[in-house]
């Protein structure tokens, strides 16, 4: 944990107070009733620690919004921006530069064959928007699938094609999107009893909902292909080579979303790795560069390549592929190999986080259930292992599930939360030291709770 001089917090708590008094006066917030949030305010960051405007220090549990997948500050990701920032700070999209090239290279090095080609977004919404618009005209097609229990991003197309309840008050009925139950047997919608059920099941369900939908109108199956905000809720990979059978079988693009579960995330370069599946289309973003400039971006297979080869693609963006965002992403690739992030983050799943989860499970009365894989998992709140009502409502919080996260800060732990979830998701590099640290906060704060009504 990075430790400061007294000059330094007082600086510190000088700066952070102006910020805060003009983010309060100007800033308007992301999914929030403006006047009834307390932002935390961060003044530096390194590693795995931030920084808050008092001077005090946290393990960032949250890698932010699980973006900051090689932590904070790397130098060498650092260095390279300031590179580009002195060679070519911004040029359009319609020209060639050198760091986007190299990007997509690097990029399609770590793809399956055939998925070649890269177009870059400013996030993860705007991919998975060009993704469906790519495949909505490649094949004609307007309907789009997706699972309930998923986030696709905020604008207009993938908040629709969003199964939580952030699309709510954003959806509308002719947006062409139909929803379906993905599995998830510790809340199955299946009354399945095993795994093998629910997977066996929830195929069934998806197929007879492309049946009934009509496989003539479906352009796309889009997937998060291990649900992030969601849950972190792991398929099986009979369930993952079923839909993408069901795509071949009907003739229906598959785009895996791996904005949150790609790059190194859950051990792999891509989450899809996992059950042995190509998909027609990838969405990335996030942990591309860790966020340290936004970048996002479509990787696609050479047949809908082949739809805009000799037809103008009806879509672009001013800062496509932007040099400081690309140079930042090709540092961090090179940072990943080099450094043997990928390698690290599969170990401490197998051998730290998901062995220590689960013994906190086992002794503590409040979590259901953990799950997850690599340096991505998620802790069920509940009320009690036999009824497993969650400890907040889906689509909102409640004053216990508050207070655990209270207790994680005050012990100085940030952690990612939603509605009745504690998500543990380091940075991808966290060192074994801090990762033990961090989940001994964990151990303490869930086995000491107990709630009663």
């Amino acid at each position: 944990m990075q430790q400061l001089s007294d000059s330094e917090i007082s600086a510190i708590k000088d700066e952070s107070a102006r910020a805060y008094e003009l983010d309060r006066a100007h800033v308007f917030h992301s999914w929030s009733a403006q006047e009834l949030i307390d932002p935390m305010t961060v003044s530096r960051a390194s590693g795995s620690t931030i920084v808050d405007g008092q001077g005090q220090s946290f393990l960032d549990f949250s890698s932010q919004l699980v973006n900051t997948n090689i932590g904070h500050q790397h130098p060498t990701v650092v260095q390279a921006i300031k590179d580009q920032a002195d060679l070519l700070c911004t040029i359009s999209p319609a020209h060639v530069n050198a760091a986007r090239s190299e990007a997509a290279r690097l990029i399609t090095d770590r793809t399956p064959a055939g998925l070649d080609h890269v177009f870059f977004t400013n996030g993860g919404a705007d991919a998975n928007e060009h993704a469906i618009r790519m495949a909505r005209l490649h094949t004609g097609k307007h309907k789009v699938l997706s699972r309930y229990r998923s986030y696709h991003g905020g604008t207009e197309t993938a908040v629709n094609v969003t199964g939580d309840p952030r699309r709510w008050s954003n959806d509308r009925g002719d947006s062409g999107v139909v929803h379906f139950f993905g599995p998830f047997l510790y809340r199955t919608e299946f009354f399945a009893t095993t795994e093998a059920e629910e997977t066996e099941r929830a195929l069934r369900h998806l197929e007879r909902t492309i049946e009934l939908e009509g496989p003539s109108t479906i352009a796309a199956i889009i997937l998060e292909t291990i649900p992030g905000t969601a849950g972190i809720m792991m398929p099986g990979s009979e369930y993952m080579q079923g839909v993408r059978a069901l795509c071949d079988k009907h003739e229906i693009i598959y785009i895996a979303d791996e904005v949150m579960a790609g790059f190194g995330r859950s051990g792999k370069w891509f989450a899809f790795e996992h059950f042995d599946v190509v998909p027609d289309i990838i969405t990335f973003a996030k942990g591309v560069n860790s966020g340290y400039v936004p970048l996002g971006g479509v990787i696609m297979n050479e047949a809908i390549y082949g739809s805009f080869a000799q037809k103008a693609y009806p879509g672009g963006l001013t800062y496509s592929g932007h040099p400081l965002a690309c140079a930042a992403a090709v540092a961090t690739m090179k940072a990943m190999d080099e450094e043997g992030m990928i390698e690290h983050a599969q170990r401490i799943g197998e051998e730290v986080i998901g062995p220590r989860l689960r013994q906190i499970a086992e002794n503590s009365k409040h979590v259901g259930e953990v799950r997850g894989v690599g340096a991505f998992w998620a802790i069920e709140l509940v009320w009690d292992k036999e009824s497993r009502e969650p400890l907040a409502p889906y689509g909102g919080g409640s004053p216990e599930v508050a207070s655990v996260v209270s207790s994680l800060k005050e012990l100085g732990v940030v952690p990612f939360s939603n509605y009745h979830r504690l998500h543990v998701v380091p940075p991808i590099n966290i060192s074994d030291e801090d990762l033990e640290t961090g989940l001994g906060v964990f151990e303490k704060v869930l086995t000491d709770l107990d709630f009663s009504r």
